[in-house]
């Protein structure tokens, strides 16, 4: 039992990583192409360091709750 929820929550954690990448990278800007390739090469890992304190926070968040009051 102890470690189905392990795994659920280990599934919520990685979820919630991917959607938190996913929603911060440029879209309209790949999609369009208002962005040089160069350009995209430089933004993409600035907008990858951005995420992590933020998905460091959201696992800290699930892993221990009561942080956040």
């Amino acid at each position: 039992m102890a470690d189905s929820k392990k795994k659920k929550r280990r599934n919520t954690i990685i979820i919630m990583a991917i959607i938190w990448f996913v929603v911060t990278l440029p879209l309209p800007w790949m999609v369009t192409g208002d962005v040089g390739q160069n350009q995209l090469g430089t933004l993409l890992p600035i907008i990858g360091f951005i995420s992590i304190p933020f998905v460091v926070l959201g696992v800290a968040w699930t892993l221990k709750p009561e942080l956040t009051t």
